[in-house]
């Protein structure tokens, strides 16, 4: 580390701890009129005390573990701004429950509630404050071409030139591209064309490293074809101290998202292509139980009296129970009023000639299969109800693709791709996109591209458009079957 970067980051920490103590004694103020007639600087001697001198060190040096390990002293420059106040956030609110465990342990007085929300809250803004106007502070320094990091390029590819493009876009990062890096190829004169200096070919590339001023290398060359060469250049560069940094997507996947992780010390990037939003998810989950239980309550009668009639029109079980293919292709049972005859799975060999869908799915509009009354429970999804328990019991969601047949799922071989599979890595759901757009009546090429317009665009948001057009599409029966 330089040393004026390692001046500025003391510099940081100690004022970290300056705001930590400037929340602790503003927390304060709200208890000076309990203590009555005592003069304030007798007020002062009676809360160093109860606080114990010890005790507060302790709780400074946590503070200075805490934003330590959320990384809120390492170099951000590539990090956003969003991000960085995440981290901040995170570290002021498990600062804020130490200081409570601290409070409930040693019988501290002097904290109680309302301090405790109190020091969150200042502790909090003051620390978002304080990098807000670091963060803006050193991109004008940047801009205006001081703290700059010199970076060169290894590869004249694509996806190299993408990335200088972004970075020059973004000036208050601070990084001046020295150039590239590369050995002759089919690309390399339309390279040149563009106006890009290239200042050393790859056989080369340690002496210019070693004569230039070079502060981080990123490496954009194919990695199947150069693993060597990375390997050699990733060392060279290690042996000087210079940051290597490469794209991590070394395998040119089109929609996947790229995160970093770690295990027992050992780096991991991990591609998704799914949704990955850890707190969404759990929000959508939360929908979905407060939901379907409400909902299990308030249409329960509508349940018992389609169950009565059920039994009633047609001999056989109330409920329909199938396998079916969720989550990752999890085997679970269904539930569903049963709207067929009992051997309707049997008779299905005999009607499969007949299908009126294309894909792997079965449907005619005049099944000879539906009870009496299983035509009205389709058209107006009441025959689905049940299934709002799946979602209670977690293998199936409010909002996410339809549930597979086995049946169905096995005809995948023959008539789709692998990436209409993806629709598997989410939960199942009672409705969807293909339901609010058009139901039985989309073809099954199009089901399929909607489960995956989903999956890309997922949101909360989303799925409350979702849930907010199914009750119109049910009342309407538009597609229905």
């Amino acid at each position: 580390m330089h040393i004026g970067r390692r001046v500025f980051t003391i510099g940081v920490k100690l004022f970290d701890l300056l705001l930590m103590v400037i929340a602790f004694a503003a927390s304060t103020l709200p208890q000076y009129h309990q203590v009555g007639r005592l003069g304030l600087a007798e007020f002062l001697e009676m809360r160093i005390k109860l606080g114990n001198l010890v005790l507060f060190a302790s709780l400074l040096l946590i503070w200075h573990i805490l934003f330590s390990v959320f990384g809120l002293y390492d170099s951000r420059r590539l990090a956003g701004r969003w991000e960085e106040v995440w981290d901040a956030s995170m570290a002021t609110t498990l600062g804020t429950l130490a200081v409570g465990v601290f409070a409930l342990v040693f019988r501290i007085e002097l904290v109680n509630a309302i301090f405790l929300i109190l020091f969150f809250a200042v502790a909090t803004s003051l620390v978002i404050l304080s990098r807000t106007v670091i963060r803006g502070a050193l991109a004008f320094a940047r801009r205006h071409g001081r703290n700059t990091r010199n970076m060169l390029v290894i590869g004249t590819n694509a996806r190299a030139l993408e990335l200088v493009g972004r970075i020059q876009g973004r000036p208050e990062l601070g990084y001046r591209i020295l150039g590239f890096a590369d050995e002759e190829w089919l690309g390399i004169e339309e390279f040149k064309k563009l106006g890009h200096s290239l200042v050393s070919d790859l056989d080369a590339l340690p002496s210019y490293v070693r004569r230039n001023v070079v502060d981080e290398v990123v490496l954009a060359l194919p990695i199947r074809s150069f693993h060597g060469v990375s390997s050699q250049i990733a060392s060279a560069c290690e042996a000087q101290g210079i940051i290597v940094r490469f794209l991590p997507n070394i395998f040119d996947l089109k929609e996947a998202r790229h995160r970093a992780e770690e295990l027992d010390g050992d780096p991991l990037i991990s591609h998704e292509s799914t949704i990955t939003d850890f707190w969404g998810l759990m929000i959508k989950r939360a929908i979905d139980i407060v939901v379907s239980l409400t909902a299990i309550i308030v249409v329960s009668p509508v349940m018992l009296l389609t169950a009565v009639l059920v039994r009633l029109t047609s001999p056989g079980p109330t409920f329909f129970v199938q396998n079916r293919l969720g989550l990752n292709k999890r085997m679970f049972q269904i539930y569903k009023f049963r709207t067929m005859v009992v051997d309707a799975e049997d008779r299905l060999k005999d009607l499969e000639h007949q299908n009126e869908a294309n894909g792997p799915v079965f449907k005619i509009k005049k099944d000879p299969r539906i009870t009496l009354i299983g035509g009205f429970l389709r058209k107006t999804s009441i025959d689905e109800l049940p299934q709002l328990f799946n979602v209670l019991k977690g293998e199936m969601s409010l909002v996410g693709p339809r549930p597979l047949q086995v049946r169905d799922y096995e005809l995948f071989e023959v008539h789709c791709q692998d990436w209409q599979r993806k629709r598997f890595s989410v939960r199942p759901g009672i409705t969807c996109l293909w339901q609010v757009m058009g139901r039985s009546s989309t073809t099954f090429e199009k089901w399929m591209e909607l489960d995956l317009q989903y999956i890309r665009n997922w949101s909360l948001w989303l799925d409350l458009q979702i849930l907010a057009k199914t009750l119109p599409a049910v009342i309407k029966g538009s597609g229905a079957a």
